[in-house]
């Protein structure tokens, strides 16, 4: 019996010695997967912080990317080890959809080899080697919150290791200044369309906003096999200013969705 005992205590011993780091604790915005442990804790920072709006490569030794928001201001991540039993794609999209659920505008989405090298983002970025692992097995996804709470940004950037072993970083910083205005990238508002079914933007009110238009426009027509439909108050001069913009007509139809901001939604 004393042996039996002795042997289901090894047998578990990795989940009931399992604990968090010291000191740390999860972010308020973003809950906790079940079963996962925090392996890494950057407590509140004052910073000046950079944030990549494009793939990342290194030119020459100097990091090079498309885009970017900079900004000076307090900075707090955790990184979690998730249990076996759930992905590293299950612990990104479960925070990117919490987050979402409370209005977060999503600035850049990348995944897999399109983020450029994890070892970039691992260790110039975040500064976090825990976070290394195959490029095809990472995400990276940078939200504005909702205001009044506009001048804070998550970052979430999830990996797999080669041993298998899955990681969500999350981070959140608190910019000392207002951000202005901030914009996503097409790229990303295409993978949101796929990946979500629909566009939401509360905010386009009134007639069409040439810089939002430009976004939509190329947004749709990185892959004109997708029909959508628009609604909103200023619907159809949404719609005929996209097709002034290249969009096919008979890849847009009159929407339903109740609502003043534009609203843009996949056909299946």
């Amino acid at each position: 019996m004393r042996s039996l005992s002795l042997l289901t205590l090894c047998c578990f011993s990795p989940l009931l010695f399992a604990a968090d780091v010291p000191g740390s604790q999860d972010l308020p915005i973003v809950p906790r997967m079940a079963d996962a442990q925090i392996v890494d804790y950057r407590p509140v920072a004052e910073l000046e912080r950079i944030y990549p709006l494009g793939s990342i490569r290194k030119i020459s030794g100097q990091l090079r990317f498309d885009g970017q928001v900079s900004a000076r201001g307090t900075a707090t991540s955790v990184t979690y080890e998730l249990p076996p039993e759930h992905s590293s794609t299950d612990a990104f999209t479960a925070a990117r959809e919490t987050l979402q659920k409370q209005g977060a505008q999503l600035l850049f989405w990348c995944q897999a080899r399109d983020c450029g090298e994890s070892s970039l983002w691992a260790n110039d970025v975040f500064g976090n080697a825990k976070l290394y692992g195959a490029d095809d097995q990472q995400a990276y996804l940078l939200l504005r919150l909702a205001a009044p709470q506009d001048n804070t940004l998550v970052a979430l950037y999830s990996i797999t290791r080669g041993n298998r072993k899955a990681y969500l970083h999350v981070e959140q910083f608190d910019a000392a200044a207002p951000l202005g205005d901030l914009l996503p990238t097409s790229a990303t508002l295409l993978r949101e369309l796929k990946s979500t079914g629909e566009l939401d933007f509360p905010k386009l009110t009134g007639d069409p906003d040439d810089a939002w238009l430009r976004l939509i426009s190329r947004g749709l027509n990185l892959d004109t096999t997708l029909r959508v439909s628009v609604s909103g108050a200023k619907a159809e001069a949404w719609r005929q200013a996209l097709i002034g913009q290249g969009v096919r007509t008979a890849r847009m139809e009159a929407g339903s969705v109740e609502g003043a901001g534009l609203h843009i939604e996949l056909l299946r």
